[in-house]
């Protein structure tokens, strides 16, 4: 396909996705962030799976939506770091799901959705090894269903790493990642300057850090006093990510983990989605079309924050992020 029908197709597919209209009184990345995770969709009716990791040294939780339709596809969610199937995102995202009556499915890294980590590793943003087995154990539970991912944040990062790193034997459909710091070198600078070190830092390490101390027994080569005293993400990552998953240190993390240098090697339909005003990702570090295949499709709306995508359509909801995705995995199968 030459490069002239690969724009028109990609501009054909983002004119089809509803518009976001963020509320006029609701502006500033911050406010975005912080105010979407108030605006909580009803609890999903999920079903709990257990299944283990891929070092087969723990367990995690697989929380599926069941469809009663055999051929509907299946959607699973990757959350973001600190996440879970009760994240503001995750349950817009499997309330519209069980709505259209389709399969869903959070698949949870370790030590998280209120399961121990007994494995000596946690889990990161460049674990696209994790993100194959998850959607292995996936697949296998619905082989003949189509199967979509959607990751978010650190999570849409290893999403956007294996999709990459796999071609065409990635076992999704297509994949659509949302507010991912795919240039993390420049995420981990943002989130250590200004008013973000002041409110995002403390806000992941005050769950960090106490379960880095309840699991500390499964983790050798980290100085834990020191990870204790972390007061950023960077100094965490610093003084327990990198030494934990082998790396040199959080540079040497952030570098062979960031998803952007991968983004040419993408062969399925992938939706790459970050406002402009994403605290975590300056919009100048965003990519653009030189940066990504031709089966990458870049939505930047002004406006969103980080995971937060507040919609006024219908009074003020979440529900433009979910139908936007579900959207796109439609078209992407016509």
């Amino acid at each position: 396909m030459n490069t002239m029908s690969s724009d028109a197709r990609r501009q054909q597919t983002l004119k089809a996705l509803p518009p976001l209209r963020t509320p006029t009184w609701l502006r500033g990345g911050h406010l975005q962030t912080i105010w979407a995770k108030a605006l909580r969709e009803a609890q999903p009716n999920y079903r709990r799976e257990l299944h283990h990791d891929r070092t087969g040294q723990t367990q995690v939780a697989y929380d599926w939506v069941d469809s009663s339709k055999p051929s509907a596809p299946v959607v699973v969610l990757f959350h973001g770091l600190e996440g879970s199937s009760h994240s503001h995102y995750a349950r817009a995202l499997m309330s519209q799901i069980e709505k259209r009556n389709w399969q869903g499915c959070v698949a949870h890294f370790r030590g998280c959705g209120g399961v121990p980590n007994t494995a000596p590793v946690a889990y990161h943003c460049g674990d696209s090894a994790e993100i194959a087995h998850m959607l292995k154990v996936v697949h296998q539970a619905h082989p003949q269903r189509p199967l979509f991912a959607v990751g978010v944040s650190l999570g849409g990062n290893a999403l956007a790493k294996y999709v990459a790193e796999q071609g065409n034997s990635a076992l999704c459909q297509a994949a659509a990642v949302i507010s991912a710091p795919v240039d993390l070198p420049v995420a981990s600078t943002a989130l250590d300057q200004g008013l973000s070190y002041y409110l995002y830092n403390p806000y992941f390490l005050k769950t960090l850090l106490p379960k880095v101390k309840a699991e500390a027994p499964a983790y050798s080569g980290i100085d834990l006093n020191s990870v204790m005293h972390s007061r950023s993400l960077g100094d965490f990552d610093n003084r327990f990510t990198a030494p934990v998953h082998g790396f040199h240190d959080r540079y040497d993390y952030y570098r062979q983990s960031a998803a952007k240098p991968l983004l040419p090697e993408i062969t399925i339909p992938t939706l790459l989605l970050n406002a402009r005003n994403d605290p975590f990702m300056p919009a100048w570090a965003l990519p653009d079309y030189a940066d990504v295949s031709a089966q990458v499709y870049l939505l930047q709306p002004a406006e969103g924050g980080h995971a937060g995508f507040i919609d006024s359509q219908q009074g003020v909801n979440l529900q433009w992020l979910p139908n936007t995705v579900l959207r796109f995995f439609e078209l992407s199968q016509d």
